[in-house]
C-alpha cells in the first residue's frame, strides 16, 4: 500500500511539473524593450504649471492629463550653451525637478507627458530662472595661501552640494598651466593643502566645477611654497616621562620610526589596562617648525579596530629638557600645559567604504596600510620634542598602538 501511495504521489508531481513547463513554454515571447501598451493615443498635455526656483535648478509643479495610459513626464532643457539634460517624473508625482543650470538666468524647459506606448504629448515650454548655482557660490570664497611644500586652499560650500576644486599650476616644460590636483567634496568648510613643490615662486590657479560639468572662472595667486623636508628619523630618540603609557608586548617606542609599516613588524604598543589618554614622548634631534606628519596604523585584521588611534593630538615643546605634565584627553589647539603646547587635534579618517568599523573591507584595509597625511596648523610653534596623545581608539579600549610616524617641516637648528 505504501509503495502505491509513493508511486501515485510521484505521478501527481510529475503531472504538475509538465503542466507548469507547458504553460511557461506556451507563453508568447515578449521583447522587454517593446512599448508596454498597444494604445498609441497621444496623451494630453500637463496644465496648471507652477515654477519654484532654487540654486541651480527649479521645481515644476503641474496637473497631469487624464490620459489612462500615461507613464511619466519628461523635461528636456539646455543647462549651458553646449550641454542638454533630460529628467523624468513618474505619473505618481505632480512635480519634476530640473537642475544643473550653469547660471542664474532664464532657461526654456520643454515638458512632455509620455504614454506607456512611448508616445509623447504636444510640447509645453516653461521658463525657469534658477538662483545662483552652488559651484558659483563657492568661487568667491576661495583663498590660495602659501604652505609648506605647496599651497593651502580654503573655501566655503554653504549649500553642501557636490563640487570639485581643480588646482592648476604653471609647468615650464609645457609652457602652460596643467591640472595638478582635483579635490571633490560635499563639506561646507573646505581646507586642504597640495604639496610637492619646490621653494620657488609659481603661479597657481583654482576653479570650481560641479557634477554637471559646469566650470567657474579661475582664481589665481602667485606665491612661493615654504620649504619642508622629511625630518631625519636617525636623530629621533626616546624621551620617557612619568606620565607616558607603559609599553606592552615588547613594542618599544623606537619601533615607531624604524620605517617598517607592515603588519608583521613591531610598532609602538601600550600595555592594556593603562590610563587614558595613552601617551608617548620622543625627541626629534632638531628644532623644527612642523608642517605635517604621516601616521601608519596597524593594518590588515587590525584596521579600524583594536588599539588603532581614532582621535588623537600632537603636543610639542621647544625646551631643551621639557618637564612632565599630565596632558588632558581633549583640549583646544594652542593649549599650553607646562612645557607642552597642543600643535593639533586629529581624527583618523572614517572607513572610505562607508562601512562601519568591524565590518570594513579590502578598500579600507588598503587605505590604512598606505598611511594617512595630517597637516599641522601653519601657526603652530616650533618643537624639539613631541608627545603623541591618543584620546580614543577604534575599539574604545584602554591601550593604543601605531606602526610608524614620519614628520615633515622646516628645521630651524
Amino acid at each position: 500500500m505504501k509503495k502505491y501511495i509513493i508511486r501515485y504521489s510521484l505521478k501527481i508531481l510529475g503531472s504538475v511539473f509538465i503542466s507548469l513547463l507547458f504553460l511557461l513554454t506556451s507563453c508568447d515571447e515578449k521583447n522587454f524593450n517593446d512599448p508596454v501598451s498597444d494604445d498609441h493615443t497621444k496623451p494630453g498635455v500637463i496644465t496648471n504649471i507652477e515654477v519654484h526656483n532654487f540654486n541651480g535648478g527649479a521645481y515644476i509643479i503641474y496637473t497631469l492629463p487624464s490620459s489612462d495610459n500615461l507613464l511619466y513626464v519628461s523635461a528636456e532643457y539646455m543647462i549651458n550653451e553646449k550641454k542638454s539634460r533630460q529628467t523624468k517624473a513618474s505619473y505618481y508625482s505632480d512635480t519634476i525637478t530640473v537642475s544643473g543650470f550653469a547660471n542664474a538666468a532664464e532657461y526654456d524647459v520643454t515638458l512632455y507627458s509620455v504614454s506607456r506606448a512611448n508616445v509623447k504629448s504636444d510640447p509645453v515650454v516653461v521658463k525657469v530662472h534658477p538662483d545662483t548655482p552652488p559651484y558659483q557660490l563657492v568661487k568667491p570664497t576661495i583663498t590660495i595661501d602659501t604652505d609648506f611644500g605647496g599651497v593651502n586652499i580654503k573655501a566655503i560650500n554653504s549649500l553642501k552640494q557636490p563640487i570639485g576644486l581643480i588646482l592648476m599650476a604653471y609647468d615650464s616644460s609645457t609652457d602652460s598651466f596643467e591640472v595638478e590636483d582635483q579635490y571633490y567634496t560635499k563639506s561646507d568648510t573646505i581646507n586642504y593643502s597640495v604639496r610637492g613643490y619646490e621653494n620657488k615662486e609659481r603661479e597657481f590657479r583654482v576653479y570650481v566645477t560641479d557634477q554637471y560639468g559646469n566650470i567657474s572662472e579661475t582664481v589665481s595667486q602667485t606665491l612661493t611654497p615654504l620649504f619642508e623636508e622629511l625630518l631625519d628619523k636617525s636623530k629621533f630618540f626616546t624621551y620617557n616621562l612619568p606620565s607616558d603609557s607603559k609599553i606592552g608586548y615588547g613594542w618599544n617606542l623606537p619601533y615607531l620610526w624604524d620605517d617598517k609599516t607592515d603588519g608583521y613588524s613591531s610598532g609602538w604598543h601600550t600595555e592594556p589596562g593603562g590610563s587614558i589618554p595613552m601617551l608617548c614622548t620622543f625627541g626629534i634631534g632638531v628644532t623644527a617648525k612642523l608642517s605635517r606628519f604621516m601616521l601608519w596604523e596597524r593594518p590588515d585584521n587590525f584596521a579600524y579596530g583594536h588599539g588603532n588611534p581614532k582621535n588623537f593630538s600632537i603636543w610639542g615643546s621647544d625646551k631643551s629638557s621639557p618637564q612632565d605634565a599630565a596632558l588632558p584627553r581633549y583640549s583646544d589647539v594652542g593649549t599650553v600645559v607646562g612645557d607642552w603646547t597642543n600643535l593639533g587635534n586629529y581624527h583618523f579618517p572614517d572607513p572610505p567604504s562607508g562601512l562601519p568599523p568591524g565590518a570594513t573591507n579590502a578598500e579600507d584595509a588598503a587605505f590604512v596600510a598606505a598611511g594617512v597625511n595630517f597637516n599641522v596648523p601653519i601657526g603652530s610653534p616650533a618643537a624639539r620634542f613631541i608627545r603623541l596623545c591618543v584620546s580614543d581608539t577604534w575599539s574604545g579600549g584602554d591601550f593604543a598602538h601605531a606602526m610608524e610616524i614620519s614628520l615633515y617641516g622646516n628645521p630651524i637648528e
